[in-house]
């Protein structure tokens, strides 16, 4: 039944992101005036739909993907000479058509993220100014570049007192590269290096560090210790065995250190002190102990104006689009690995986890979703819209068509590109599900 449900879920999500990403296409070659045969949502067999003018709006087998066909679209067509033909139109107007479809993905992008910050956006409390390290793992990275708790990171590779944020992006895109970096600690300055290892478990750069903030419960499992102890949702986690608990790392490390031995835990619960203890497990599928709890950086949810709200949604898809460009560009410089991308089952997944968190978590999904949609078909890849444009501005350089035979073969090895990432991406999914984390 879960299974049923994360589909369900999945189709909701590209559903949505399909429809708007065909209805950019389809309003700016409607807006030159192309003839358009075909609106469909899916691929393969017609299953329903309705003729509206000149066009055929309809619901189709796969609902994996949709396109827009425009009359005279491929070279050879019947169609190719009718003067609202595709190829008939100025190729600066083709350029536009192509583009349309990936940034109504990042205008939905925006537009989600402005109407949640809207009614709940999340601000981080007591946090202290710049980059401060609360904790640093033992033996890790940033250890042996000699990074201890209470260090401020003034300078990170290029970037000149970064963000948490900017630090991350470049951590996972840069495993086994050496990164200058500046630290401040008790007035002085500390200049090294430190290297960020590559994680087998995530596929992603790894440096061993985590920011400085105060930390709260945001979920108990049931059934856990920390439920049966008392610990619940909402408490600020304050000290763990006497050791103040400055990160999220510091507190998973010190319950793993435990080795199943009792842990004291000191909350804060509306307003009072509390002192919990209880005993970790050690779950055969994760290898670790636990508590059964899952904790953040402590935040108030506060409602933006509009203004304030599309600024922010702007910079938060800004680093997201940097974030997705960094590892990108981290998988073709093989400092990343390919398998830290998700496939359609893990998205599935992760649409079903956030549908039964609520409307928020759903909705913030569908953002990242649409603006990772947007890139990835901006990519240069034939048959993408990226590669579309690609030879559309080749021939605008050469100021020629480029010949029939060479843009069949350009399609051919673009389908078959795409169709070998699908099946990587599916047993990538499948090998995660099959072999357990750690």
């Amino acid at each position: 039944m879960l299974v049923i449900e994360n589909i369900l879920w999945l189709l909701v999500l590209i559903g949505v992101m399909i429809l708007v990403h065909e209805l950019g296409h389809y309003w700016v070659a409607r807006y030159f005036d192309v003839r358009i045969d075909t609106f469909s949502f899916g691929f393969g067999p017609r299953l329903w739909g309705f003729r509206r003018g000149e066009t055929d709006f309809r619901i189709s087998l796969i609902p994996f993907g949709g396109y827009v066909k425009m009359a005279g679209e491929q070279t050879g067509d019947q169609a190719a000479d009718d003067p609202r033909s595709f190829l008939a139109k100025p190729r600066w107007q083709r350029l536009a058509i192509a583009f349309a479809g990936p940034m109504m993905n990042v205008v939905l992008a925006v537009a989600l993220l402005t109407g949640l910050f809207m009614y709940k956006y999340p601000k981080p409390l007591d946090t202290p100014d710049g980059a401060v390290v609360g904790h640093v793992v033992a033996d890790s990275p940033a250890a042996r570049a000699g990074v201890r708790e209470g260090d401020r990171i003034v300078r990170f590779d290029d970037k000149s007192n970064p963000s948490w944020e900017d630090i991350f992006i470049k951590e996972f895109a840069s495993a086994n590269r050496s990164l200058p970096l500046v630290l401040e600690r008790n007035g002085r300055t500390i200049n090294t290096h430190i290297t960020p290892r590559l994680s087998e478990r995530t596929g992603i750069g790894y440096a061993g560090w985590s920011q400085e903030a105060e930390i709260q419960v945001t979920e108990v499992v049931p059934g856990m210790p920390a439920e049966k102890a008392g610990l619940r949702k909402g408490d600020l986690l304050l000290t763990i065995q006497g050791r103040p608990i400055k990160s999220l790392l510091k507190f998973h490390d010190e319950v793993r250190a435990s080795e199943g031995k009792p842990v004291t835990i000191e909350i804060l619960r509306d307003g009072q002190l509390q002192a919990i203890t209880m005993q970790p497990v050690y779950p055969e599928a994760e290898k670790r102990w636990m508590i059964g709890v899952a904790a953040d950086q402590r935040i108030a949810y506060v409602s933006l104006p509009l203004a304030q709200a599309l600024t922010q949604s702007v910079q938060q898809n800004v680093r997201g689009a940097t974030l997705i460009y960094e590892f990108l560009r981290g998988i073709v410089a093989r400092r990343m690995s390919a398998k830290s991308i998700d496939g359609p089952i893990r998205i599935a997944q992760l649409s079903g986890d956030a549908a039964r968190e609520g409307a928020y978590t759903y909705v913030h999904l569908m953002a990242a979703v649409s603006l990772n949609l947007a890139i990835i078909n901006l990519l240069p890849i034939p048959v993408l819209d990226g590669g579309v444009i690609l030879m559309l501005l080749v021939e605008m350089i050469l100021r020629r068509d480029l010949s029939i035979p060479v843009k069949e073969a350009v399609f051919k090895f673009g389908f078959v590109f795409l169709l070998m990432v699908m099946v990587f991406v599916i047993y990538n999914d499948i090998t995660k599900m099959i072999i357990p984390a750690g």
